[in-house]
This record gives structure tokens, sequence and C-alpha cells, in this order.
């Protein structure tokens, strides 16, 4: 990861909060060739110790990467969005403001039982907060053991992190406003979310 020095993250909470709040990650391992799969990894343990787990289709080319416990290469991405020059006060040039974390991991495959238990805790970490959540002991036995012979469970031990966040660190704290209240002005529901991650690096969050 390219990381300029003022962007750069070390802060262990603040790189597991990311990780635990962007769950939907890119993997990415080399076989023959690169290739990436897009899928939910979780998170065990706290900010100074913990493992990934997540599950992949056994059809995925990436499966024989995961079964030779290979590194592979996972990236997890914050709300990100174009800012236009013309919200400065004096000409500069745009860009674009993001957070992300890449987390180079060694793999394991998950026994069954392992599989199960992550499943459990997947689908509860996502239906707790539906009007009617379906927890994984709602789903028909039946279709829980045609489907989990089709899926296999894994491990990631992180064996380096590498954090960033470009949040217009260094700009006036009126670049700021401007920054900040054109987001919020956008339909684009991210864009405000960006704003808030602006302002919260500004420690503009109370």
């Amino acid at each position: 990861m390219y990381q300029n020095k003022k962007y750069h993250k070390n802060d262990a909470r603040s790189i597991f909060n990311l990780i635990r709040q962007n769950p939907f990650a890119t993997v990415v391992s080399w076989g023959s060739s690169l290739i990436a799969t897009h899928i939910p990894i979780l998170t065990d343990g706290d900010e100074e110790d913990f493992v990934l787990y997540g599950h992949i289709a056994n059809n995925n080319p990436m499966l024989q990467a995961l079964q030779e416990g290979k590194e592979v290469l996972l990236i997890f991405q914050s709300v990100h969005g174009y800012v236009s020059s013309s919200w400065y006060r004096e000409k500069d040039i745009s860009t674009w403001d993001y957070a992300a974390v890449h987390i180079n991991a060694k793999t394991q495959l998950q026994s069954q039982e392992e599989l199960r238990s992550c499943l459990i805790r997947l689908i509860e970490r996502f239906e707790k907060e539906q009007e009617n959540p379906l927890f994984f002991h709602d789903i028909p036995q039946k279709m829980i053991e045609d489907h989990l012979p089709r899926i296999t469970g894994f491990w990631g031990r992180p064996i380096k992190v590498e954090a960033i966040a470009k949040f217009h660190q260094g700009f006036a704290e009126d670049d700021i406003t401007s920054i900040t209240t054109h987001l919020e002005g956008q339909k684009n529901p991210l864009s405000r979310a960006l704003s808030t991650l602006i302002k919260k690096e500004h420690g503009r969050d109370h």
C-alpha cells in the first residue's frame, strides 16, 4: 500500500473499527494468476490480537490457494468520495478522500464445526437489526445441510497490517467547512457519510 506520511494510520483501535464497520472485503490471492473475491470478512478477538474469518463457494478457484495455506491480501475500505477543487478557498487540484486497511494474512481451513459456528455468528451480526430477523436456527435444517457441503470456511491470521486515511489533513479550517458542507448537500448518502468521517478526523464529531 502506498502511504503518504500525513495519511498513515497505525492506531490499532481505529484500524480494528474500520474493519468491523466495513466487513465486505476484497480478498486477493495468487495462483496461476491474480484472483480476487468479494466476501464478508469478520473478526474474532480485539484490536490487539485478532483473526479474520469468512467462507467461499467450493467452485471458487481461490479455494486452491486457501487449501495450500498461502498468503492472501484482504482489503477493507470505508466510504469514499470525490472532493472538487471548486470547494476550496483558492484553486487547487481535485482529489478523492477515503480510508482503507490492507491485511496480509496466512490462511487456514476451518473444520465443519468451526464453519457452522462462524455462520451462526455471521448471520447474527447482520440479522439482529432486521425488523423480522431470520437467525441460523430459524433456517430449515435440510436447507442448511444441503448448503454446507458447497462452501468452505477459513481463518486469516494477520502477518502485516497497513492503513491509510486521507481526509484532507493539513487543510485550513474554512476549507474543511466548505468541503463537508458541499458533501452534505449532495443526494448521495455516501457523500454525507464521508463528511462525517472528515469531521471526525478534524475533531468536529461533537
